[in-house]
């Protein structure tokens, strides 16, 4: 008998196991690189801390889109709930989905992996009436490159400009997909503020505006690839519908455009008349080695300097380093940079300064320092010498000399030591002190009177645990300010700013209120904060931050926006505590 109930226990339980479900729903496992996929996670029941994938190799163009579906049919219930995304793939070939997660009755759920070919461009069917359709034919995104065969280490720069056709209107756009440049030296020119130029493409009369600027030193040579740019825009596209009036209806949309990779072929430096002591400096140089001065005593210090001035890879090289008299001490040299970035490249001056002591009366020459580069103009290496300097030491000890000439340093004393003291001073010890002493008596009372405290604080812990609904609200507390962290961290990214945001409030309403997501109608809330003893005002501010999470789903927010709405968060959720 006590078989078969456990078996019904087991069975029962595993039935209600199974009942939870959670899968990906994908639109097309098939498509091409300019189309784009839907992807459903769905569940049939309520969950929390929903986690995505991160969608690598996609571009996530719309979403999370969440809706929620209850129904009644012949005196059962049914629940679905479905977060949705809109993905763009950033390149062809076999992309996968990974899984996402949920938490459901303190249990987490994953959905498995979709694997989703991504082949060639396919020809679209193209709608008229479709903003997004005529938008993505009247904006391009190009990269110029200044130069495609450089020299190893030579300047070139690459300029993203944004041609948009007279009929469309870009009201902004996010950058979604960076060159990395992993194989040059790059500085990005920001744009202090964007200027819009009168330009054709295609030959056809455009508007265009300078996204950025880079410099780029290459690194390395052969054929390197510049990355692509890739942005997502809001546009007001024209339809082929009109107005009243005659007017073409505009209605607006978001694409993604992309400028295409842009191939250069770097050239090696020739070896034909390559200098021995050549460092690697590419560009025009003047060079020059100055002293501080040229007469001290023994012991003084002076500074030698040596400075490379001009146009060219100034931060890429290293200066030659100056042979010098043994009997000047020497100090590891300070390079300093003076450089300006633009985009003829850097200019400026490189220089390391040494500290020299000299410990011995005499005369010391510095022989003539050589300095080469290699100009890409005129496609030849040029060297500059500089003029020997002598220090002259005036006063001091003499230098001492060898038979054969050769300056000798005198022999220092050898370092006396201490005799080390080999007794110790060792004191003898009772060895019955311990034994019935108070410390013995107290070492063996401890247990006795730590008993009564252990067993009281284990009945705390048990109650503490045993406290479901206390645990759970004291969870859904913990990560409501947890995500409220993460929402300052993110200040600036709006999607994760706005979806940690509400995230943050979900869970303080759980926390103080005791209701899960799926119950979170607008004027549920304001109902139970009302009861619950929150006034009308603060009620109506935690009810216009919810609504600021909905609207930033679908229209741009400034960083000023998100601070503001940051702020009033922490406000709002501390004046809810205080009144309920």
């Amino acid at each position: 008998m006590k078989l078969k109930f456990l078996l019904i226990v087991f069975f029962a339980g595993f039935s209600a196991w199974s009942q939870v479900k959670f899968d990906a729903v994908v639109s097309k496992e098939t498509l091409g690189v300019n189309e784009r996929l839907r992807v459903d996670f769905e569940m049939n029941e309520d969950g929390d801390n929903f986690r995505p994938p991160s969608f690598q190799g996609f571009v996530v163009v719309g979403g999370p889109n969440q809706s929620i579906s209850k129904q009644w049919i012949n005196g059962k219930s049914s629940f679905s709930k479905t977060f949705s995304y809109f993905l763009q793939p950033k390149g062809t070939g076999k992309l996968q989905i990974g899984a996402a997660e949920i938490e459901i009755n303190n249990t987490v759920y994953k959905t498995l992996p979709i694997e989703i070919n991504v082949t060639g461009a396919v020809e679209l069917a193209k709608d008229p009436n479709d903003p997004a359709s005529s938008a993505a034919e009247n904006v391009h995104l190009v990269a110029e490159v200044s130069k495609s065969n450089p020299y190893l280490n030579e300047a070139i720069t690459v300029v993203y400009k944004l041609y948009v056709s007279r009929e469309t209107a870009v009201n902004g756009w996010n950058e979604i997909d960076a060159p990395k440049f992993a194989d040059f030296w790059s500085q990005s020119l920001d744009e202090k503020q964007f200027k819009v130029y009168d330009g054709t493409f295609n030959g056809k009369p455009y508007r265009y505006v300078i996204l950025r600027r880079t410099l780029l030193y290459p690194q390395k040579t052969g054929e390197l690839d510049i990355e692509s740019l890739a942005l997502n825009i809001n546009v007001e596209a024209p339809t082929n519908r009109r107005d009243i009036f005659g007017m073409r209806i505009t209605r607006p949309a978001q694409i993604t455009v992309s400028a295409p990779k842009r191939k250069i072929k770097v050239r090696e430096l020739p070896e034909a008349g390559k200098p021995d002591n050549f460092t690697g400096a590419v560009g025009k140089f003047d060079f020059s080695v100055t002293a501080s001065k040229t007469k001290l005593d023994a012991q003084d210090a002076l500074d030698l300097t040596l400075t490379a001035k001009g146009n060219g890879n100034l931060k890429l090289f290293k200066l030659p380093k100056p042979t010098l008299p043994s009997a000047l001490e020497v100090y590891e040299p300070e390079n300093l940079q003076d450089v300006n970035v633009s985009l003829s490249g850097m200019t400026g001056k490189n220089e390391e300064r040494y500290t020299i002591v000299p410990q011995r009366k005499g005369a010391y020459p510095i022989p003539p320092i050589r300095f080469s580069y290699f100009d890409p103009v005129t496609e030849r290496y040029n060297t500059v010498s500089s003029d020997e300097i002598v220090i002259t030491v005036e006063n001091g000890p003499d230098a001492l000399t060898s038979a054969n000439g050769v300056n000798k340093s005198p022999v220092k004393a050898a370092v006396q030591f201490n005799y080390i003291k080999s007794e110790a001073d060792l004191v003898a010890q009772d060895k019955d002190s311990f034994f019935m002493s108070k410390l013995f008596w107290g070492l063996l009372a401890t247990p006795l009177v730590l008993i009564p405290f252990a067993i009281f604080f284990g009945r705390k812990r048990e109650a503490y645990q045993n406290d479901i609904k206390g645990n759970r609200l004291r969870k859904a507390d913990k990560l409501a300010r947890k995500y409220l962290g993460e929402a300052k961290k993110n200040l600036g990214d709006q999607k994760a700013f706005y979806l940690a945001l509400e995230k943050s409030l979900h869970n303080f309403l759980k926390a103080r209120l005791n209701i899960q997501t799926s119950d979170m109608s607008k004027e549920r809330i304001s109902r139970l904060l009302q009861e619950r003893g929150a006034n009308v005002s603060t009620t109506a501010d935690f009810i216009k931050l919810l609504e600021s999470c909905e609207f930033a789903r679908y229209t741009p927010a400034s960083i000023d926006a998100m601070q503001q709405d940051y702020n009033n968060a922490g406000s709002v959720i501390s004046e809810i505590d205080k009144q309920l």
